[in-house]
């Protein structure tokens, strides 16, 4: 491995012109491509193999041409203080929103409330629901100006009107703001880290070029492959934290055999095939994190980590092709201003920061691990008391008018009147199936907890019904839960006295279902990605307890994460200061992004920060000089890449939507708390108190193990023989 990237490296700064080039063209080649590609069409959200997902599907095909996943919108009007929206000039003007909403070629309909007796019981709210011919993402921007249109001119009769439904989703996600942030904290500590503002620029140069091919090529085959814009916020959060990463470690490298007297070429060569090797072997393991979320069995999931994964592939070619051939053009540039005059002199290692502390924690390795263990433990308490569900509206911030409708629905018609549940009778093999749906209808209305039962709907055929079933409790709350629970638990009974069946669905039970899912998948996605990580491990340590530390380490983090993100977002301590108005439950597939993102990363500061000790202890240094100089040599480095990563994923803290905060926030503290906890005090803690025993592995593994030699024992071998200056000796200045 390390001489193949070693030629490669040589290779590409040899032909950098070629190398260059043949990336401009893959980049205008996507970028072409991404321009000429139709908009990916709206697919819906689906999870094959849950109740209500089987109750979509039966419904679409029982009610053909009623699309149940069409975009809907629900505008809501609250009269003022004293009067009542049944008030003749009140209802005039409701009747001429209702009107004005319903004209539109995407409109399917818009109900009257007063037709529809969609009026509260104290007569000061009323709601009329505008339904689409086509999903949320296609609705265009004529017909979301129309629905905008007719809400202002209703406010303008003296009514309070908001809206709320999908309908008012404009499909936008994290961007912005968000990634100029990161981009600008990661510039920030490139140039305290370097010293330079060419090694601090390419870093960044490249990770951007990376997630421009990625992006690119994302939006190229949108419509071929289903991806859409929600797809690609992973892979452009992931693939400029890694691509910035990748290529920081390079350079780095790069510059410590500069700083030994190596010539540019073989400086560059030495850095591809020592540190290439590391960013291959992290690469990898965030690549299995991300494509084993194919396990959890949801198809968007599933497409996210597979762009993610792709994006992260781009930003490993990236770091071994175009940043080699950038130093070629730029060879001096990276160095520091007082490092130019004297590169190729050599000068011997010296202790600094990283050194010191390695000494700090080798000298006190069992209190050291004790704090931080018990510290992560205490982070992760809360986590006992974790909630999955799916934030709706109501984590909205109060200044959006689908927040403002979520409360006027509730204070109007109650709590549950938000998250209605939708129950399809299949009737198809009874004789009397109108009889059926009435006495469904009638027993799940008898269940405590529910509100109402709207009349049931019949298809054409007349074998299939649905009705709306309204809760007492909203629909995030636990006692919502039960409540579906119940009602699927009475299916047995009553099928047996209708000779009917029935499905709960409902954007309530499809959460529901979609937390209980996730749940059960957690341990299954843990144990094939820690699993192909751990062997992973082995052959680039060929040492048995390291990865299981690397893992252990991970566990601790993650969950610590989980914990402090229930405590904000969930329990609202310290809420206020990250601009989350409403905690509720967690959206019910963090614990998979935390456990698939944060494990790859983490295990990329295990490969980069471990590899280093290897190194040094195949090169014949005792375990805890082995400790020392990888941390001389890498923790600065990690350090400067922890805090990059902190960067881009708190940059999307500033986001107004609850999901992005709580995902920018929970990636941050994880990798806060395994960058600076786990590797950086926990790591070198436990390899002190194993000694040489945590580089044991046995015989019989040794010898099935491949050998991929990360550590460049091999290019140690070749460059220890003095030989003729390689031709790039001449000084290049810049």
């Amino acid at each position: 491995m390390a001489t193949f990237l070693y030629r490669m490296g040589r290779l590409a700064f040899r032909r950098r012109w070629y190398v260059a080039l043949v990336w401009a063209a893959v980049l205008a080649a996507v970028g072409l491509g991404a321009l000429k590609a139709p908009g990916a069409a709206d697919e819906g959200f689906s999870m094959p193999g849950i109740e209500s997902q089987k109750a979509f599907d039966l419904m679409e095909q029982r009610f053909p041409g009623a699309t149940a996943d069409g975009a809907t919108a629900r505008v809501v009007f609250v009269a003022p203080t004293g009067e009542k929206v049944t008030a003749a000039q009140n209802k005039k003007a409701v009747e001429s929103a209702v009107a004005d909403l319903a004209d539109g070629s995407q409109v399917a309909g818009a109900v009257d409330p007063f037709q529809a007796k969609a009026v509260s019981k104290d007569g000061r709210t009323a709601y009329a629901t505008v339904t689409y011919k086509v999903a949320a993402n296609d609705l265009t921007d004529a017909s979301r100006a129309q629905l905008e249109r007719a809400i202002e001119e209703a406010r303008g009769s003296g009514l309070t009107v908001d809206a709320g439904g999908t309908a008012m989703d404009d499909g936008g996600g994290a961007g912005g703001a968000a990634e100029v942030i990161g981009v600008a904290i990661a510039a920030v500590v490139l140039l305290v880290t370097f010293g330079s503002l060419a090694a601090a620029g390419l870093p960044l140069l490249t990770a951007l070029i990376g997630v421009g091919v990625s992006m690119a090529t994302i939006l190229a085959l949108s419509d071929a492959l289903g991806l859409s814009t929600t797809t690609g916020t992973l892979a452009m959060m992931l693939g400029l934290a890694v691509g910035i990463d990748y290529a920081l470690f390079v350079v780095s490298r790069y510059r410590e055999e500069r700083a030994k007297g190596t010539a540019a070429q073989e400086a560059t060569a030495l850095a591809v095939g020592t540190a290439g090797s590391a960013v291959v072997f992290a690469g990898l393991t965030v690549v299995i994190a991300l494509a084993g979320l194919a396990v959890v069995g949801i198809p968007m999931l599933t497409k996210m980590g597979l762009a993610a994964a792709g994006a992260v592939v781009v930003g490993v070619l990236i770091a071994l092709t175009l940043v080699p051939a950038f130093l070629g053009f730029w060879p001096n540039a990276v160095l520091r201003r007082k490092d130019r005059k004297r590169a190729g002199a050599g000068e011997e290692a010296k202790d600094n920061g990283g050194t010191r502390w390695a000494r700090f924690v080798l000298r006190r390795p069992l209190p050291v691990l004790i704090l931080g263990v018990v510290a992560l433990g205490a982070l992760a308490l809360p986590m006992t008391s974790l909630q999955l569900g799916m934030p709706g509206d109501e984590a909205k911030p109060t200044s959006t008018t689908e927040r403002r409708a979520y409360d006027a629905l509730a204070d109007g018609f109650g709590p549950g009147f938000n998250g209605p549940l939708t129950v399809v009778v299949d009737a198809k093999g009874d004789d009397d199936a109108k009889a059926a749906a009435a006495a469904i209808s009638k027993d799940i209305g008898a269940t405590k907890g529910i509100v109402s039962v709207t009349p049931a709907r019949f298809n054409e055929a007349g074998d299939t019904a649905v009705f709306s079933v309204v809760p007492s409790t909203a629909p995030t709350a636990e006692k919502t839960k039960d409540l579906v629970t119940t009602i699927r638990g009475e299916r047995p009974g009553i099928e047996s006295e209708t000779g009917a069946t029935y499905e709960v669905t409902g954007t309530t039970a499809l959460n529901i279902d979609i937390s209980d899912k996730v749940q059960s998948a957690l341990v299954p996605y843990l144990i094939v990605v820690v699993g192909l990580a751990i062997v992973l491990l082995l052959v680039v340590f060929r040492s048995l307890l390291v990865p299981l530390k690397a893992a252990l380490g991970f566990l601790l983090s993650v969950l610590a994460s989980l914990g402090a993100v229930v405590v904000v977002f969930q329990e609202g301590h310290g809420a206020g200061l990250l601009g989350v108005e409403t905690t509720g439950p967690i959206m019910s597939l963090m614990p998979i992004f935390l456990v698939g993102i944060v494990f790859g990363l983490a295990m990329d500061y295990e490969v980069f920060l471990v590899s280093r000790m290897r190194e040094a202890y195949v090169h014949g240094e005792t375990p805890a000089e082995a400790v020392t100089s990888g941390f001389r040599h890498s923790a600065r480095v990690v350090v400067a890449a922890a805090l990059i990563m902190i960067a881009v994923f708190a940059g999307f803290i500033g986001e107004s939507e609850s999901m992005i905060k709580m995902i920018g926030f929970g990636l941050a503290t994880a990798v806060l708390l395994d960058a600076f906890v786990v590797r950086m005090a926990i790591v070198p803690a436990v390899l002190a108190l194993l000694g040489a025993r945590a580089w044991w592995l046995p015989k019989w593994l040794d010898r099935i193990l491949p050998r991929v030699d990360v550590e460049g024992e091999a290019l140690t071998r070749a460059t220890a023989t003095p030989g003729p200056a390689p031709a790039d000796q001449e000084a290049v200045r810049v």
